[in-house]
């Protein structure tokens, strides 16, 4: 996962509601979001590759996304899949500050991270790099390969859409049209205004956008999920194509169950 914005109980509708764009090299192996068959409580994509996921859901409401730190200078190959966090947290029954916890104990074991979680009552954040958990308030935020609203421009930019689709929006439909908006974004930023993390000015400017598109490495998902104040889950992941353009749009929904999962 490489962009996430997301609102935490920032809307008289939703406890949580979420764009967030996959960005990924177009050969990793990755299988779409559906109910996984050795966990059945579990929505999320997989990870063909290492196992993991980058966002996932349960019946119960547990939510986590993660996106990786990039500094290519401390990538380490002998590292454990960061996508393994997601599904500790929506396998585990912590809340998630006490995960949270728990994992920042094990982040040397990882290359660089940022990790949402979230229960029925509470979100939080953990960045590797901070290496100190989070408890947000209610508000809206966003994340790419770096620490939580840092101010890339497409952080900004996401930030301020979702705020916008939240506020001036006044339908579900065009709410989420707003968000897949948001997400589509292909407009590069300025050169004065990129970050530099060790990747070269080039692939500074492919990767400013909120939609990345290449041949090797692009946006390979776009997803918009919420879970309404009735409980009522929606998740929506549109599968890209190396062009950006969407092959396939996967739905679900849901209400959250009662059950400790």
């Amino acid at each position: 996962m490489c962009l996430v914005a997301f609102g935490w109980k920032a809307h008289p509708n939703y406890s949580l509601i979420v764009g967030a764009n996959r960005d990924e090299w177009q050969d990793r192996p990755t299988a779409s979001a559906a109910w996984w068959k050795d966990y059945p409580h579990i929505l999320a994509g997989r990870d063909l590759k290492a196992g993991g996921t980058w966002m996932g859901v349960t019946l119960g409401g547990r939510f986590a996304a993660i996106t990786n730190f990039r500094d290519p200078a401390e990538k380490r190959s002998t590292a454990r899949s960061r996508g393994e966090l997601v599904t500790m947290f929506l396998l585990s029954l912590e809340s998630p500050e006490n995960f949270l916890s728990t994992i920042s104990e094990r982040a040397h074991e990882y290359n660089g991270f940022n990790l949402v979680v979230a229960d029925a009552t509470t979100m939080a954040y953990f960045g590797s790099r901070e290496g100190k958990i989070k408890p947000l308030e209610p508000g809206i935020y966003a994340l790419s390969n770096h620490t939580l609203n840092e101010p890339w421009p497409k952080v900004i930019l996401a930030k301020s859409a979702l705020e916008a689709a939240l506020q001036t929006k006044t339908t579900e439909s065009a709410r989420q049209m707003a968000i897949y908006e948001l997400l589509s974004n292909q407009a590069i930023a300025p050169d004065e205004t990129l970050p530099e993390t060790g990747v070269g000015a080039e692939w500074e400017r492919v990767l400013s956008s909120a939609l990345i598109v290449t041949p090797e490495y692009g946006t390979r998902t776009s997803t918009i999920f919420s879970i309404a104040v009735n409980n009522r889950v929606s998740f929506a992941e549109h599968t890209r194509l190396a062009d950006g353009s969407v092959s396939h749009v996967g739905e679900f929904s849901f209400d959250i169950s009662d059950a400790q999962f």
